[in-house]
This record gives structure tokens, sequence and C-alpha cells, in this order.
């Protein structure tokens, strides 16, 4: 797979995507290499697929302690600045927005997956699945139901990011549900939507939490579609239930089709 991912990735597209957002709200550590207001969207297998450092990234930058609840996490440039963009609008609003989660790739969610599918880690319901199933394909079930197979993340592309609270029922009632609703309404504005909504036939449960930057995300949504297979989705224990899942159709495209789009 790797070799795959490599040769792919030396012969892989770039799109510019313009990022419309004013500089006087950004961060000086923000406006630093490239210079340029566009950066190029990698799509190529390894990128998809979260082989790489985001700390080491040109395309990536360390987000600010003042707008994340911890430090160390990085998003790409372009996605910061639209959720600077969109912090500075939903703050003017009387609302609070910060990062609880932000780019992932393959290794830290391979730890993530690992330490579940062993049983050195219990599942949210306090299950330890190394004793309690035995089947690979159902082990990977119950795993997915918040947490991503390793290689086959959002969170691997540095566009998504996780706000506020991790559990749905924060947000429906208070500051929460004034929350859900003023990203529903304004999210858009700055690029935003919300990739697992309830109502979809099949992938992630709704997580209203999550919001992904679609003027790059979409197009890599795209390129997945056309080019990751499930096969593809290795080096990690358990990975042999990808293929059994169909964990491209059913997670990696199974999102919000309103997340399909630039427009």
């Amino acid at each position: 797979m790797a070799g795959l991912a490599c040769q792919q990735a030396q012969s892989a597209e770039q799109i510019p995507v313009a990022v419309p957002v004013a500089q006087q709200t950004i961060p000086d550590t923000v406006m630093e290499q490239p210079p340029a207001d566009t950066l190029a969207i990698p799509l190529d297998l390894d990128y998809i697929m979260g082989r790489f450092d985001p700390s080491k990234h040109p395309d990536f930058v360390l987000i600010d302690p003042q707008y994340a609840d911890k430090t160390g996490m990085y998003l790409r440039k372009d996605t910061y600045k639209a959720f600077l963009e969109m912090y500075e609008h939903a703050k003017k609003d009387g609302i609070q927005l910060k990062i609880k989660s932000a780019t992932r790739n393959f290794y830290a969610q391979k730890s993530i997956w690992e330490a579940k599918w062993s049983g050195t880690r219990t599942i949210e319901s306090g299950e330890n699945l190394a004793e309690t199933t035995p089947d690979p394909k159902e082990r990977a079930m119950k795993i997915l139901r918040y947490s991503s197979m390793p290689g086959s993340s959002r969170h691997h592309w540095g566009t998504d990011v996780d706000l506020n609270n991790l559990e749905n029922g924060w947000f429906a009632e208070g500051e929460g549900l004034n929350m859900y609703n003023w990203l529903k309404a304004h999210a858009g504005e700055h690029g935003f939507c919300q990739p697992y909504t309830a109502g979809r036939p099949y992938g992630y449960f709704e997580e209203r939490w999550h919001w992904s930057y679609t003027p790059v995300s979409a197009k890599l949504t795209a390129y997945a579609r056309t080019h990751l297979k499930n096969e593809m989705i290795d080096g990690f224990l358990g990975s042999e239930s990808a293929p059994m899942i169909d964990i491209v159709k059913h997670y990696v495209l199974g999102i919000n089709e309103a997340c399909n789009s630039t427009d």
C-alpha cells in the first residue's frame, strides 16, 4: 500500500484555493510561508490517509492556545484563517467558539484505534472489546461509533475541527443549543459544514461538534471517491475489517451531502 500511495503522490494534482479572510484578525504566525493568499490542495493518497507530520508541513500552522482547550494542535492555514473569521463573527453575536480537536494524522489515529481494539482503552460504553467482541468486523463497528479508522479520518486533512463539547446532549439546550443554532445559521458563510448529521443512511453517528472547511475538504472527498480503496486502509490492528465494512463508501464518503459542495 505504501508504494502505491507514494506513486500516487508523485503524480499528485494541485488545485489552488482562494482564502478571502481579512488579515487583521489573523495572528502573525498564520501569515508565515507560503506568503500568497492561496494554498494548493495536495490531491494524493498519503495526504488523504494522513501519512505526514502536520508540524513539519508548510501548509499547516500551530493553533494559538486562546482558540483551543489544549496546546499542540494544528490546522491547514486556509482552514485556520476561515475559522478565525468565524470566531470573530460568533464573538460579536455572543458565541464563544473553542477548538477541542483539530488535525490528527494517521499515527495519532492509530494510537486511539489500537488502544480501543486491544482493550487497553474501553469504548464510550465502558466495554473492553478485546474481552467482549472477538469478531473483527463487529469489533471495528463498535469502535466506529465515535472513532475513525486510521487512514479514513477527515481529521487527517487539517480541514476539520471539533468545537466546545463532544456530547450531542450539550448542544440540545442552553449555551450549547445557542451555539449549534448559530453554527447552523452562519458557519456556511465562512465555508464550514457539519459532515455528520442525523438521518444519513450509514456512517458515523451525528456529531454536532464536528465542522469541516468545505472549500478544501469537498475536493479531498471527491479525490477519495475516485482513488481511495478499502485495501489501502492498513497498517494497524484490525485493518482486515476495512473491506468487510466497506470503510470508504460507508464512512469516508458517508457524509452530509451539503458538505460535498464548495459553493
